[in-house]
């Protein structure tokens, strides 16, 4: 077989690649055009059995390859058509953000370039913008001028990466072990994370991937605002020292991911600092808010961490996945930098060559910031600002339109971002739980909206995350009209039964 035959197959300079290349493009931007052109609701409501039915029956394979329009076909109807619709303006339950268009149109570029973010000779000029985005949030989070960071998939492992470099410099400052070679220390079993009740489960997760277990994370109690009790953290960490432990870390949490809250950041880092721990801020749900004038105060003291979860995915409007990771200083980045002679090797930072697998637990890496740069750039800094603080007002709106119906529970009556928690609770004083639960099945699987279910206290509660600009007050006001009419449905059905 001639060589040649390939080029169909690969964007390159032959005009057979060039034409495979336009076709294929062309015919998704109007399968996706016209579908969303058409689109209605957030989902579609079909149950979880018949969408896997629907791709159990899917050809995964072809033979000889085949048309790439039956192709799409197939993609519209099984896949398309069956999907959660995070663009749609009452898709407003989880932290999952309706994305950008020109971030979109920057996803194309990404992967026609392919580019691989560990070392200077597999991206070139992406290590560039990369490092200059970095920059441009470390100096908008007024991080000082030693600060540095990494892109990364998100808040799981940004978490990680704050984590792994507290446990790492603790134990280099308390005992002088340096755990990449020599592994942990005996008393490993004795270091403790501490962070809010409302934390991220990552913190815990990341405890047991960093051979410190569950255990080593001490939850403490949050006030009637689901922020840290700073009064109890300090209770906490002197029990702890009493009781022969030893604590290394707080997190404190900038948008917890129910209630949206934020810790007293400045209190916990004194409080960090008086008792020599690090402090690490997960800043991935709330940490947008650096781009609001009327809402940035609400960061005040993100600052003084020695790191910072930020995810991009959220309120930036960046497609999955795009977070980032931040040190107030870069040095910090020794305990997890390795060399290796075929990637990264010492003589090339000498001779100036810059290889981001060195501050990073990934290898491999994709050019995230590409969707950032087009973002930022055609919808400018100014537009940016306007859609969080809508969308923040847009909360605050629907928090009142709610307090005005006897009908519905609200837990957090002033949002601090933009999450509200409620129940609906009518006439009903028992089966509070299983009216919810139906509620909630009721709105997913009629194709009516997107919401979310959660927990307080053991019982079961709704969730609007308003993260959608294009989210209306008038949406909101529909689809608390069709709860209440699920609620009568329940009810009804709990009379005549």
């Amino acid at each position: 077989m001639n060589t040649t035959d390939f080029d169909r197959f690969f964007l390159n300079d032959s005009e057979t690649g060039i034409q495979s290349f336009n076709h294929i493009v062309l015919e998704a931007q109007h399968l996706l055009s016209n579908f969303y052109k058409n689109n209605t609701n957030a989902f579609n409501g079909s149950a979880p059995k018949e969408i896997e039915k629907e791709i159990q029956n899917l050809s995964l394979t072809s033979k000889d390859g085949d048309d790439p329009f039956t192709v799409l076909e197939d993609v519209l109807k099984k896949i398309v058509n069956n999907s959660i619709h995070v663009s749609h303006q009452t898709s407003m339950g989880h932290l999952h953000c309706p994305p950008l268009i020109p971030a979109i149109a920057a996803e194309l570029i990404i992967g026609a370039l392919n580019q691989s973010m560990d070392s200077w000779d597999q991206s070139s000029t992406a290590t560039y913008l990369e490092e200059r985005l970095i920059k441009w949030v470390s100096e908008k989070l007024t991080l000082p001028p030693m600060s540095d960071g990494t892109f990364t998939s998100g808040g799981t492992q940004s978490n990680y990466m704050g984590l792994l470099l507290a446990r790492d410099w603790f134990c280099d400052k308390r005992w002088k072990w340096n755990v990449k070679i020599q592994g942990l220390p005996t008393e490993f079993h004795k270091l403790r994370i501490l962070c809010s009740e409302s934390a991220h489960f990552t913190v815990k997760k990341s405890a047991f991937q960093l051979g410190l277990g569950e255990q080593a994370v001490v939850t403490v109690p949050t006030d009637s605002n689901k922020k840290m009790n700073t009064a109890k953290l300090t209770e906490e960490i002197e029990r702890l020292k009493t009781g022969g432990l030893i604590p290394m870390c707080v997190v404190a949490t900038a948008g917890t991911t129910d209630f949206g809250s934020i810790d007293p950041i400045p209190e916990i880092a004194e409080i960090a600092e008086k008792h020599e721990l690090w402090l690490h801020v997960d800043a991935a749900y709330g940490g947008a808010l650096m781009l609001s004038q009327k809402h940035f105060h609400k960061l005040a003291g993100i600052e003084q961490a020695d790191s910072i979860t930020i995810d991009f995915h959220k309120q930036f409007y960046q497609p999955i996945s795009c977070g980032a990771f931040f040190v107030k200083n870069k040095e910090s980045f020794r305990y997890l930098t390795h060399h290796a002679d075929y990637l990264n090797p010492e003589n090339d930072e000498e001779d100036g060559l810059v290889h981001l697998v060195s501050k990073s637990v990934q290898t491999t890496r994709r050019f995230d910031a590409l969707k950032l740069f087009m973002s930022l750039r055609i919808v400018g800094e100014k537009n940016f600002a306007n859609m969080i603080d809508y969308t923040l007002l847009l909360a605050s709106q629907t928090a009142g339109v709610m307090e005005h119906n006897e009908d519905i529970e609200v837990c957090n009556r002033n949002p601090e971002i933009n999450a509200i928690v409620f129940r609906y609770r009518g006439g009903l004083t028992e089966k509070l739980n299983e009216l919810n639960m139906f509620i909630y099945k009721k709105i997913l699987h009629t194709g009516t909206a997107l919401v979310a279910k959660t927990k307080v206290k053991d019982q079961v509660f709704l969730k609007f995350t308003l993260l959608n600009p294009r989210t209306t007050i008038v949406d909101i006001e529909d689809v608390l009209h069709s709860i209440s009419q699920f609620a009568a449905e329940y009810e009804n059905r709990e009379i005549t039964q």
